[in-house]
């Protein structure tokens, strides 16, 4: 079993390393890719210092079985011939193939098997707002089916990349020693002390890019007609994601109901209780695995209404390692060139 990571210094690369080393994935080699900017660099994986190198086109990936690819949707197309060419399982992290009908986008938790039909070679990871909240709708799904979806999500610095998350600490600090930000590029405005209600950029209907993409990737990951109407804010957390939730079902489901399933589902961990003021939040979230789930109640405005609030690690489930468990489901069925 050979694997490469490409884009092994970004901070998903840098989480697919940790995951890896963490969740003990069966390989033989690792071989980490990189720009010029990051060529040469060494990390250490499991006791060996290994090397960048530079990502190029030609034959690098010919005995590779397992790519995991974090370095930007043009870099993903440039190279996706390159990565797939002998068999090589593509597993991209970025924005390129998501809705090409014929990639499947895959989240373990709900659509694992769509992982096994990728006629192309690759397997497209989701957007990491669409990764949390699916892991929660599916065992509501299997309750009643899900008719609409509402969502607000409150992203981190994170969201945006290791340099997004060291400008907003460069903000705070310039606050603190000058009284005044001078540092904003990451963000469209500052980012310390501000909410920002916008990612990604403005589509014509007058959503953003990452607004459609809860749209269109819930429903091809749930495989339902369900329609999503989301508003995507940038917040000055650092890492960890944040949503509120209000779906309509064909058939009620009691707060019981929902919170009894949310508990059973796999990567879902609830966290409910009022009365000593529990519930998810960035700060607690940050570093886990699971998706965090509280304040689930009843939507008072919709009689087939449930309302509940997620908080999830972007940089961990909504990205790596959601990737590295698509990974381990294809070794689990032998679905790779080297158990052929």
């Amino acid at each position: 079993m050979k694997v490469a990571i490409v884009g092994a210094s970004g901070a998903v690369g840098q989480e697919f390393l940790r995951l890896l080393d963490e969740r003990n994935f069966p390989m033989d080699e690792l071989v980490l890719f990189g720009s010029e900017r990051s060529a040469g660099r060494t990390y250490k994986f499991r006791g060996k210092d290994i090397e960048v190198k530079l990502l190029k086109h030609g034959d690098d990936f010919k005995d590779i079985d397992i790519a995991f690819t974090s370095a930007g949707a043009g870099t993903s197309k440039e190279f996706a011939e390159d990565i797939t060419r002998y068999g090589c399982v593509m597993i991209d992290n970025s924005s390129a193939f998501r809705m090409d009908d014929d990639v499947p986008l895959v989240v373990p938790e709900c659509n694992a098997a769509d992982a096994l039909k990728r006629p192309r070679g690759i397997i497209a990871n989701p957007n990491c707002t669409t990764i949390m909240m699916v892991v929660v709708l599916q065992p509501l799904e299997q309750l009643s089916h899900i008719k609409r979806i509402h969502v607000s999500s409150y992203q981190s610095a994170s969201g945006a990349g290791a340099a997004a998350m060291a400008e907003l600490q460069q903000q705070y600090k310039e606050i603190v020693e000058t009284g005044e930000v001078k540092t904003i590029k990451k963000f469209p405005h500052q980012l310390a002390y501000n909410v920002i209600p916008q990612i990604d950029v403005f589509q014509p209907n007058g959503y953003t890019k990452e607004e459609m993409k809860m749209y269109n990737e819930t429903r091809k990951i749930m495989h339902t007609d369900a329609k999503c109407s989301a508003m995507c804010v940038r917040v000055s957390s650092l890492r960890s994601h944040s949503e509120s939730v209000w779906i309509e079902t064909e058939a009620p489901i009691s707060v019981e109901d929902a919170q009894k399933a949310i508990a059973a589902a796999p990567g879902c961990t609830l966290v409910d209780d009022p009365a000593t003021l529990t519930y998810p939040m960035p700060l607690e979230t940050a570093g886990k695995d699971d998706v965090f789930v509280g304040r689930v109640r009843k939507d008072l405005a919709d009689e087939n209404g449930l309302t509940f609030w997620l908080s999830g690690d972007q940089i961990r489930k909504g990205a790596a390692l959601n990737a590295v468990q698509i990974g381990e489901y294809l070794v689990k069925e032998k679905a790779l060139p080297c158990f052929a």
